[in-house]
């Protein structure tokens, strides 16, 4: 494919965004008289269906390299971003029978394979080549979350190096606080159950009664219920099951029965986002420890999609940075989140003490960053130009009229470069978005209670 960037990432210069690497195909298809329609259609466990319509190229010859490319992006894309434990691709039945093959249990695609079938909709994962004609079309629904600011409640974060708490009064915070843990490779559930439970009697101790608890984490939860989260990736299957499935339930019991809610922390993101804005249609990034990505749509309403945005394409490179817990490559975690920041560290000259954490190889860079250090701004506008190319790419997916940035990884001035390059990316490539798209950040106040406060508001009261 032929296209060129008209800015480059400096530290990344092999970087192919998305957006570029599809537009140039698309361009092929509108000059190629056999350019034939194609769908994708993502069936969930609750009836829902999300459908995505393209092109694709006559299936022979040299195209099939790039209709593979293309079409096993899009799916990994709507996968992860819109979730389904089932696939149709409609058009061409040997393109259909690729994406089969690739997400087979044995294929290219074991991870996304199980992750989707077992141990997220609980159920076996399928990919079904039929005609364009058969697709079903999109059934697509949306509910309200949150905004429930009424009696005295506690909200909770939970990220891979703190785990956050805050008591609220009707909607006025009155206690917060931060504590520092490693969860990722603790084997022991009891470790993580005892840590929740030591943050929600932190809050609780500045409350005079506790009416309702609402949390955030990362991950993927059902009806409060984790599915899949890196939180809990060193605990065996069976503590899984056992202890962890529904652990928030037995936390629940612990404190009384009071209602009690857990969902995405990207979808508490975008929801503190739009009760902080008043806005609607926001799409809520966090780079921190991953990427959590969360999204509010035009009613204020969430849907059931996954936007699990760590796990999306972007960098179409054939060399792209591998992440190590699917095996996949050019997905957002190596780009947007403090493991960005940690690969990026050795291109920019910076030569950190071997075997140290990701979270403080993302304080040296603030550290450095603050000191003026030209090393450390490189990584913020290598993070930056890639993520304006991003942006681009993910409006084909989400209508948004807000984007809001968020995370460790943008704080200080380094966040400040980041949405200036972001910035300038959009103006430079995709003018029409940078008329449409604000990019935001969270003021100091929901900086610091934003997040807490939203997650609290997420249960209503009983009556």
């Amino acid at each position: 494919m032929h296209f060129s960037s008209s800015i480059i990432p400096p530290l990344d210069p092999g970087f192919v965004p998305a957006e570029l690497w599809n537009r140039s195909y698309l361009s092929r298809c509108d000059k190629d008289k056999g350019a034939q329609p194609l769908a994708i259609a993502l069936e969930r466990t609750d009836g829902t269906i999300s459908r995505f319509d393209t092109r694709v190229l006559p299936h022979y010859g040299d195209n099939i390299a790039l209709n593979r490319k293309y079409v096993e992006r899009l799916v990994k894309f709507l996968l992860w971003a819109r979730g389904g434990c089932r696939v149709k691709i409609g058009g061409d039945l040997a393109i259909g029978q690729m994406i089969h093959d690739l997400y087979a249990p044995q294929g290219e695609r074991k991870f996304d394979h199980e992750f989707m079938g077992s141990r997220i909709y609980g159920r076996p994962f399928a990919v079904e080549s039929v005609d364009y004609e058969a697709m079903p079309e999109a059934r697509e629904s949306s509910m309200p979350l949150g905004r429930n600011l009424d009696g005295c409640r506690i909200g909770f974060d939970l990220g891979g190096s703190d785990r956050k708490c805050a008591a609220v009064i009707d909607g006025r915070v009155v206690y917060s606080e931060e504590v520092t843990w490693d969860p990722y490779f603790e084997h022991d559930p009891q470790y993580h159950y005892d840590g929740i439970n030591d943050t929600l009697k932190r809050a609780a101790a500045h409350l005079p009664r506790v009416d309702a608890i609402g949390g955030s984490a990362a991950g993927v939860y059902v009806n409060s219920e984790v599915r899949v989260a890196s939180l809990f990736r060193g605990v065996s299957p069976a503590d899984f099951n056992g202890r962890i499935r529904r652990i928030f339930f037995e936390l629940q019991k612990a404190w009384g029965g009071v209602p009690f809610e857990v969902v995405n922390d990207g979808e508490v993101t975008a929801l503190a986002g739009s009760m902080s804005m008043g806005e609607n249609s926001v799409l809520g990034v966090s780079m921190g420890t991953s990427v959590a990505g969360g999204y509010v749509n035009a009613d204020g309403s969430i849907t059931p999609w996954l936007n699990e945005l760590a796990f999306v394409p972007v960098d179409y490179r054939e060399n792209a940075p591998v992440d190590e817990w699917s095996g996949d490559r050019g997905c957002g975690v190596q780009y947007f989140c403090q493991q960005g920041v940690a690969r990026l560290a050795p291109l920019a000259g910076l030569k950190l003490p071997q075997g140290m954490k990701f979270a403080e190889q993302l304080v040296e860079v603030q550290r450095l960053m603050a000191a003026g250090d030209e090393r450390a701004r490189r990584i913020y506008e290598t993070i930056g130009v890639c993520f304006g190319y991003t942006i681009a790419h993910f409006a084909n997916f989400y209508d948004i009229r807000n984007l809001l940035i968020l995370g460790r990884v943008t704080s200080g001035e380094g966040g400040t470069v980041i949405i200036e390059q972001a910035g300038q990316v959009l103006r430079a490539e995709f003018p029409a978005l940078a008329d449409q798209i604000r990019l935001r950040t969270p003021n100091e106040k929901d900086k610091r209670h934003g997040q807490a406060v939203a997650a609290a508001s997420l249960p209503a009261l009983r009556r």
